[in-house]
């Protein structure tokens, strides 16, 4: 078990203390605080893990794994949750999850031919949006104009989650053909 595998389990152990600050008000005013807090460092250690496992080659099969399943859980718990709070409607939701979906079943299959499929900028950009607009969504700042600050950042996290897919999609369209 080494240090990036140990990152990515922290990070599946932090998403039910996540919730429950986010879904209660146990820590009264502080509970959006902590929960953001959380957040903040389950999504660096995201980021962290991959860097080191690929900087001193500590890449494995159960982080290859892991990794992007915890990445998944945490922004769908939190999308869920969002939901639950009515700060997003579901139908939101359920495009940003199924985006999720659909890059890993190709990812899957692509891998099952052999062919590593790597992020590209459409993807990096959703995700950098949808990080600000779940840290936005989980403080609810009370300063003017601050629904219209995250609906702009809703958008774009929609709008980059439709077009990452696209892109994607067209982008691995031989990953589904029989001839590979």
């Amino acid at each position: 078990m080494n240090l990036p595998n140990k990152l990515t389990i922290i990070r599946v152990i932090m998403i039910p203390v996540f919730l429950f600050f986010l879904l209660t008000d146990y820590a009264g005013g502080a509970s959006k605080y902590i929960a953001a807090a959380i957040f903040v460092v389950a999504s660096l250690t995201d980021m962290l893990d991959g860097k080191i496992a690929r900087k001193y080659n500590l890449v494995t099969n159960f982080g290859k794994f892991m990794d992007p399943l915890a990445d998944k859980l945490l922004v769908c718990s939190a999308l869920i949750a969002f939901v639950e709070l009515q700060y997003l409607p579901a139908w939101i939701v359920i495009i940003i999850i199924s985006r999720e979906f659909i890059i890993s079943g190709f990812r899957l299959i692509a891998a099952d031919k052999g062919v590593v499929i790597a992020a590209n900028y459409w993807g990096k950009f959703k995700t950098t949006f949808q990080m600000i607009m779940t840290i936005l969504l989980i403080l609810q700042l009370d300063f003017p104009y601050a629904d219209v600050v995250e609906w702009i950042f809703i958008c774009i996290a929609l709008a980059l989650t439709i077009i990452s897919l696209l892109d994607y999609i067209y982008k691995n369209r031989g990953v589904m053909s029989d001839e590979n």
